[in-house]
């Protein structure tokens, strides 16, 4: 795209071009969290699974160039954007809120806790995947968090 329409519809430039990635890939997981939230609202490891085969179809049909759609901007960018630092942390707190919903009966505290850390074995299974090839860490992350978490 020409610079003059990369400033036009992004008066901020690069940052605000990364921020608009970061909320637009943002809300892209969490519609897809939100989905597999009503096929199982109360049942942790089913929702988990269906979360890992999304990502694990999402990796293969790339033939493995995909992984977390924020991962690369905000490795590159954050601390020292706070623009895309904030972008990445209302997008981080949705998924998380989002997963937390799972944990029906468990107090808001500890539900987070245990939404972030699928968030967490999620986007390391995504490394891992990319670096195999493989869709396997995915697959096998639920079994792994179900014994972690406890539930």
């Amino acid at each position: 795209m020409p610079k003059g329409s990369l400033y036009h519809y992004f008066p901020g430039g690069k940052e605000a071009l990364g921020e608009a990635a970061v909320e637009m890939a943002g809300e892209l997981i969490a519609e897809m969290l939100e989905g597999l939230i009503a096929k199982h609202p109360d049942d942790p490891a089913a929702f988990l699974s269906g979360y890992c085969r999304t990502m694990a179809k999402w990796m293969t049909e790339s033939e493995f160039a995909s992984g977390c759609p924020i991962a690369t901007t905000v490795l590159e960018t954050v601390p020292a954007s706070e623009t895309i630092t904030r972008a990445a942390n209302v997008a981080l707190d949705r998924w998380v809120g989002v997963i937390a919903r799972v944990f029906v009966g468990e107090t808001p505290q500890r539900a987070r806790g245990r939404a972030e850390t699928i968030v967490a074995g999620i986007e390391g299974a995504l490394i891992l995947a990319r670096i195999r090839r493989s869709p396997r860490p995915l697959l096998d992350l639920p079994k792994t968090l179900a014994a972690t978490l406890d539930y």
